[in-house]
């Protein structure tokens, strides 16, 4: 259109057609308050969520030296456990292996010895283990049992009537291996079964 036609209609009061908008470039149109470029993970880490509360983000899986320190008490503890239960067996097994060593040197040593008479009559009861026994002896022998001129032995569950001086070297082999020891010298009431006619209740367990 040529200037003195524009010139024209304008002067009809038309008006000139608005010139379009220039648009901004990608540039222009990002709001200075963005974000800068997000950070990248690997593949295998998760992505925090931008509203995750710090209880919430995962933890380290180290665990707390508190939790180190109890873990070596426990541990220490337990070993020391062991080790006495182990020393207390140990002791065990030397006590009945010195036992079994007494008891084979006093059988020995009791070999021949025994002046138990098979038709004897008079009962001689004696406490020993917790429970009332009993030896059949002579009349002879329970005297010289009460003058504390014999003595008795016990021997796989059986009772050996042994001279005193017997009777003091099985004492000095294995000691709990002795049933009655008579002092001659203590009162006689200490020993209320020293007489022969003492009765022996009848529930009495043996």
């Amino acid at each position: 259109m040529s200037d003195s036609l524009r010139d024209q209609l304008l002067g009809l009061g038309f008006k000139p057609a608005p010139k379009p908008e220039r648009k901004p470039d990608a540039q222009a149109r990002k709001p200075a308050h963005a974000a800068p470029h997000a950070k990248h993970y690997p593949k295998n880490q998760a992505r925090p969520h931008a509203n995750a509360k710090p209880q919430d983000r995962p933890k380290s899986s180290r665990p707390p030296r508190e939790d180190i320190e109890l873990a070596k008490a426990y541990a220490l503890r337990a070993q020391r456990e062991k080790d006495e239960r182990i020393e207390a067996e140990r002791k065990k097994q030397e006590e009945a292996r010195q036992r079994r060593e007494a008891k084979a040197r006093l059988a020995e040593l009791l070999q021949g010895k025994a002046l138990n008479v098979a038709d004897a009559e008079i009962a001689r009861h004696f406490p020993y283990g917790g429970k009332i026994k009993r030896l059949y002896v002579t009349e002879a022998q329970l005297r010289a049992l009460n003058a504390g001129e014999l003595g008795v032995v016990q021997l796989d569950g059986r009772y050996l009537l042994v001279a005193a001086d017997v009777l003091a070297q099985a004492e000095a082999v294995f000691a709990p291996a002795v049933a009655l020891k008579v002092d001659p010298s203590a009162p006689a009431g200490d020993d209320p079964y020293a007489d022969p006619q003492y009765q022996v209740p009848d529930d009495l367990v043996w």
